[in-house]
């Protein structure tokens, strides 16, 4: 794992990789070859190969999981940068896997994450964030972790978004929710709705408001998205109180978040999600030096 090398962010649907050199990334590619659409692994890193240079490659995600290369561990939570290094799994010398993270709160819940570790970390590591600080990713699972001096202590998946995949695709309201969301009037007030925490009359209210002309369709899954976002900021909240919520995401998705945060009385910082994966992953690659 010495100089140059290609880092993957391989995930379950998409497929992010870079070359970086001495902490700089000179090149990168996305595509849609996620876990699940991949049967050849080592036929997809040859290619990988090919296109970017025969490099050293250090994967993170789903590439470790059930349906990846191998399945890697969990380090449990609290857990490192320097504990991730420690229990990096080769698959060949050249060629390794960063392991996930689990945490057990008791015997009521556990959670796991794949790839997410790399960036919560990656952004403590290059002083994005403070040494103590709340963290969300959004996202299909979208993750609440707390971090302390470097470590990851603990953390909550949620799965806003799958949720919402799922209405669109296979729910009563499917027909109603097939535009994109926005942050104006029917999202904050699904904010609103959903920061009830009565998730599943909240979400029937949609059906109902459009049969009765207070919801027109264009604003359906924005009023959907508001309920589902706002429900889990608001749980968050009541544990996070004041303490500024640092999200990791894209502007779209991160302002979203950001905008119900700020509406039920929170306080939110956009960091990058990029930038974060890119120090996290060299943070590791020295450590394998």
């Amino acid at each position: 794992m010495n100089g140059p090398f290609i880092a993957i962010d391989w995930g379950t649907t998409n497929r992010r990789a870079y070359v970086i050199h001495e902490g700089k990334v000179i090149h990168s590619e996305r595509d849609g070859a996620g876990a699940a659409a991949v049967s050849d692994f080592p036929g997809e890193a040859a290619a990988l190969r090919s296109r970017l240079g025969d490099l050293p490659m250090l994967m993170a995600g789903m590439v470790g999981s059930g349906i990846g290369w191998r399945q890697v561990r969990y380090v449990p939570a609290p857990a490192s940068l320097a504990d991730l290094a420690a229990n990096v799994e080769f698959i060949d010398e050249r060629t390794a896997i960063i392991p996930g993270i689990s945490w057990t709160r008791d015997d009521l819940r556990c959670d796991v994450m794949r790839g997410e570790e790399v960036q919560l970390l990656g952004a403590m590591d290059a002083g994005a964030v403070p040494n103590k600080a709340v963290l969300c990713q959004p996202g299909t699972h979208c993750k609440w972790a707390w971090l302390d001096q470097g470590c990851i202590t603990r953390f909550v998946t949620s799965m806003t978004g799958e949720l919402l995949a799922l209405l669109r695709g296979h729910s009563l309201l499917a027909a109603q929710i097939e535009t994109g969301s926005d942050d104006g009037e029917a999202f904050a007030r699904g904010v609103s709705l959903g920061s009830e925490r009565d998730l599943g009359a909240a979400l029937f209210s949609v059906r109902a408001d459009g049969l009765l002309g207070r919801l027109s369709n264009a604003e359906a899954a924005s009023f959907t998205s508001g309920i589902l976002i706002g429900s889990d900021v608001a749980v968050r909240l009541l544990e996070i109180g004041k303490a500024t919520v640092h999200i990791l995401a894209d502007a779209y998705l991160g302002g979203l978040y950001s905008a119900a945060i700020a509406q039920l009385g929170g306080h939110a910082r956009i960091v990058s999600s990029h930038d974060a994966f890119v120090a996290g992953i060299c943070a590791i690659q020295e450590r394998l030096k």
